[in-house]
């Protein structure tokens, strides 16, 4: 995925910014007594920085770590581009594609949100730690106590949500979910290195018992078979720096931009009293200052993971350790620190100026000054587009069809922009959502 035209190339960052993600991780590996800790800051599919502590093994920016529920992202994406594609509507009841089911009554959106009211966990031992079975024995173990609260009361997280939607996609492709991952995500992106089963050379995952003096208790690495749409897929920094990046900036090929704005806006938020951290239609969303980033934690036996990218500047943090949590904190704590530790520290790239082209037609016969209740508004062209800005104001619009164009972002975005012109065709109001907007100050409505 190449970047968009006009963009500032990648640069390295700042050696004091260096020398802070350095700081962070050394100190998570130490203190969080984990055998070996991975981090990394990334910014439009590069590793900008890697930062490696520990020796167990030796960090490496290929090594591969089990990414636990950040698999959730990649099943959540599936589930997005089938949608867009027709096989089904996210407000679909599970019944319709999954019929018989004793909670056929949530909707893959609450599914995909953690709101459908199902409890975390599947029937039978602890999937993580066991061989998993197949669809057919995931659903026939499902009973309506599953559901453990009405759908929308609050935010449950659901690891068995997962499950079901891997089902769906099983079941309205004919395909598996692994093959569906490799042929429609991973090939396309280029992430050879994210594979279903761990291959050479990965990091061992462990349980330290610290009790003991801090011996490791090498934990297994099962199948999880249905379970594995919520956990399964193993990652390198370097193939997480390609997800952050498609996160971040789509590639159109895969995903439209719209769909992944759509997965990043809020369907939950999960503490109702600080609202720092919520949950869109698959990715994780946290509250940093004033800065929102998007991604996903993770966390099988012997391993914690996290991601996080600022959509904005495109810049993300992948984080690795293979031991089930750092004492005390977390992983989601150490990549969040780093990641705004790297936006506080870089400075932001300023996009050189370039004159737009000269607007032609209906869009150059409607730029310029407009007023609405006194108030001054400007309409200027933005490559085939238009932008108006005025006071606590900004839309973006393209035209549609004559006299008729669309609020593509911003104050207005969705909303019609409709040309009104006086008898001998001139353009002489704009209307938008009922506001009408008019070349001489002096005219109010």
């Amino acid at each position: 995925m190449s970047s968009p035209q006009g963009r500032e190339p990648t640069v390295t960052l700042l050696p004091e910014t260096v020398r802070r993600i350095d700081g962070i991780a050394a100190r998570a590996q130490s203190t969080g007594r984990v055998p070996s800790l991975a981090l990394a800051v990334v910014r439009d599919r590069a590793v900008l920085h890697f930062a490696g502590a520990g020796e167990q093994p030796r960090p490496d920016p290929k090594t591969q770590y089990r990414l636990g529920s950040i698999t959730k992202t990649i099943t959540a994406t599936l589930v997005m581009q089938l949608r867009d594609e027709g096989f089904f509507a996210l407000d679909d009841l599970l019944y319709r594609h999954l019929p018989g089911t004793p909670i056929g009554g949530v909707t893959l959106r609450q599914l995909l949100g953690h709101v459908s009211g199902l409890q975390r966990e599947p029937d039978g031992p602890w999937w993580e730690r066991n061989p998993g079975g197949d669809v057919d024995r995931l659903l026939a173990e499902l009973t309506y106590e599953k559901l453990a609260g009405p759908p929308y009361r609050r935010y449950r997280y659901s690891n068995l949500a997962y499950g079901l939607l891997g089902a769906v996609l099983e079941r309205v492709t004919g395909m598996g979910w692994a093959e569906l991952a490799g042929k429609r995500l991973l090939d396309p992106l280029g992430m050879k290195r994210t594979t279903y089963a761990p291959v050479e050379p990965y990091a061992r995952g462990y349980v330290v018992q610290h009790a003991l003096g801090g011996a490791l208790h090498e934990e297994p690495r099962p199948d999880t078979g249905a379970m594995a749409p919520a956990g399964q897929l193993w990652s390198t920094v370097t193939d997480m720096a390609k997800w952050a990046a498609f996160l971040a900036d789509p590639a159109p090929a895969v995903l439209a931009r719209e769909t992944v704005d759509e997965m990043c806006t809020p369907v939950a938020i999960s503490d109702l009293e600080s609202w720092t951290a919520g949950h869109g239609l698959g990715p994780q969303l946290y509250r940093v200052g004033e800065r929102v980033y998007a991604g996903h934690g993770g966390s099988m036996p012997g391993y914690v993971a996290h991601l996080a990218v600022h959509r904005r500047s495109r810049m993300g943090v992948i984080v690795f350790a293979n031991a089930y949590g750092l004492d005390g904190t977390s992983i989601k704590d150490v990549g969040l620190a780093a990641l705004t530790a790297t936006l506080d520290s870089e400075p932001t790239p300023v996009p050189a100026w370039r004159p737009p082209a000269a607007p032609e037609g209906e869009a150059a016969e409607i730029c310029g000054r407009w007023w609405w209740m006194g108030r001054e508004y400007s309409l200027l062209p933005d490559g085939d587009a238009l932008v108006m800005t005025g006071p606590n104001h900004h839309t973006r619009f393209a035209r549609e069809a004559p006299d008729r164009w669309r609020g593509l972002s911003g104050d207005n975005e969705g909303e019609i922009l409709r040309i009104l012109r006086d008898p001998d065709g001139t353009a002489e109001r704009l209307d938008i959502a009922t506001f009408r907007y008019s070349r001489a100050p002096s005219h109010l409505a």
